[in-house]
């Protein structure tokens, strides 16, 4: 692992079973169908191959891709999160957050105007976690917006806002959405920038597992890529949110995520993970594309969505051990604790 990233010190047997995956998230500050590709190429550089060059004006620039393609890799990952500016009255900044990880950023799709990135978790020497997923769409015209509690909608995005913009989609580590940015890449300055509008999105697991007094988050998110890696800074609001309408903004908080490549650190047991249980996940995907494409889904969990992780995390142990895993399984787990609305795509 990277110098600059604290180690984790708990150790795993391979493979990292659902039973421990609560604890070992929790150690840790996290921050449409598709057609997905094979995971045939191991080496973290792999990007893919460009798209052959056309006239057609409307699509994505090469160095938007590029700039988006440089964050697969290898990295050791530091989290920081620093509450700045206290909002309500009376209000105490809490003490900052620190962690870090070994993580592997594995390419999934590359249709050309669609990119879809899989981080994986390196825990001990040969633990795996399959961590959040980020997909990055070209003039998107619709994504999903965390709503109300345990809820996201589809909405219509204006094609006008969205023209030479890229939308960032989000996905916890059971591919459940969490929240989506839209904004373009600057290449003004020499380092690529890509810059969100506004969004909510729910309290992430370093928040919810230590605290109750507000219920979402106001963010504008910036990735740049650097030449040691790349970087994601996050402008946060920290709200009490009820019924779709702001009651109270508690504090401000800036998030740093810093990911900075390193070759020091043995990924195999990531890309053997990933071999092995790549097409199940591929399914898991369809299926929440299926959900949400009827306008909404609502989550009948708790807030950590355990059981979701769970059920998904044993069937992907079971893929593993050589068990056929169909989608009725997976449709299972669903049934029992995903609710989806059949609305009209909704208007913001």
């Amino acid at each position: 692992m990277n110098e600059e990233v604290d180690p984790m010190h708990t150790t795993f047997r391979r493979p990292l079973r659902a039973a421990s995956l609560l604890a070992s998230l929790s150690l840790l500050a996290t921050g449409c169908a598709s057609t997905v590709g094979p995971s045939a190429e191991r080496s973290p550089a792999s990007t893919g191959a460009e798209p052959p060059e056309t006239a057609n004006l409307s699509a994505p620039p090469t160095a938007d891709r590029q700039a988006i393609l440089s964050m697969v890799g290898e990295f050791g990952v530091t989290f920081a999160f620093d509450e700045t500016v206290p909002l309500a009255q009376g209000y105490e900044t809490r003490e900052p957050k620190r962690s870090g990880a070994a993580e592997a950023v594995i390419l999934v799709e590359d249709s050309g105007d669609r990119i879809v990135l899989q981080h994986l978790l390196l825990m001990g020497t040969d633990g795996v976690i399959k961590h959040w997923r980020q997909d990055w769409v070209w003039q998107a015209d619709s994504r999903f917006e965390f709503t109300d509690d345990q809820t996201w909608t589809l909405v219509p995005l204006d094609e006008d806002e969205t023209r030479g913009q890229w939308t960032q989609c989000v996905y916890e580590v059971s591919d459940a959405p969490r929240y989506c940015g839209t904004g373009d890449w600057n290449h003004r300055y020499g380092s690529a920038t890509w810059t969100s509008d506004r969004t909510w999105r729910p309290l992430p697991r370093r928040e919810y597992t230590t605290r109750e007094d507000y219920t979402a988050l106001n963010v504008e998110n910036r990735h740049t890529i650097t030449p040691t890696g790349w970087t994601h800074e996050q402008d946060n609001s920290k709200v009490v949110r009820v019924d779709g309408e702001t009651r109270d903004v508690l504090v401000r908080e800036f998030g740093f995520n810093h990911y900075i490549r390193t070759d020091r650190t043995d990924f195999s047991p990531v890309y053997d993970y990933w071999d092995d249980t790549a097409a199940f996940w591929a399914q898991v995907r369809n299926v929440w594309s299926d959900r949400l494409g009827s306008g909404a889904v609502v989550l009948d969990t708790d807030v950590d969505g355990m059981p979701i992780i769970e059920g998904l995390f044993e069937l992907a142990d079971a893929v593993r051990d050589g068990q056929a895993v169909g989608r009725d399984r997976i449709d299972d787990v669903f049934d029992q604790y995903v609710i989806a609305r059949n609305t009209r795509l909704a208007n913001r």
